[in-house]
């Protein structure tokens, strides 16, 4: 019986193991850091979750604004917050969409470093990234496509 994940409705989607950074962050402006980060566990069913305080010892910065109101943060802090959330429910993958779009250098590198760290937590990650200036560093398989043909 081969389901497609289409066929689940979007709540369901957490239960599944899978994590998504979205480009624009999507964090609810205001709910706190660390409601925004426990939001997908609301529909979370399967309880087979990251906890937070693993979440936090990944990416320490958070533990510094956690009871912030998300709209507080920058842009960069905010990219952050946004890969916390994506972690909390995405222990099998995790889906970032351009997670060094719009974010200073200093702060893209502390991207790179913490998406290296994440094949330690032997998580399988996809990137979707229109700009390899950051992501050439990650060590991994990269697809080019455009318009949707796989370029080689």
């Amino acid at each position: 019986n081969n389901k497609k994940i289409s066929d689940f409705d979007t709540y369901a989607m957490p239960s599944f193991g899978i994590g998504y950074m979205p480009e624009d962050r999507r964090l609810i402006p205001n709910l706190t850091v660390k409601e925004n980060i426990l939001l997908p566990l609301w529909s979370n069913k399967n309880n087979k979750n990251n906890t937070l305080e693993d979440i936090l010892e990944f990416i320490p910065e958070v533990k510094a604004f956690l009871k912030n109101d998300a709209y507080q943060l920058s842009g960069g802090q905010q990219k952050l917050v946004a890969l916390a959330r994506a972690m909390i429910v995405g222990n099998k993958l995790l889906l970032l969409d351009e997670p060094f779009e719009g974010v200073a250098p200093a702060l893209a590198e502390r991207l790179v470093e913490l998406i290296v760290g994440l094949n330690k937590l032997n998580l399988i990650t996809l990137i979707t990234e229109s700009d390899v200036t950051y992501s050439k560093h990650i060590s991994a398989d990269i697809v080019k496509l455009e318009r949707g043909k796989i370029i080689i």
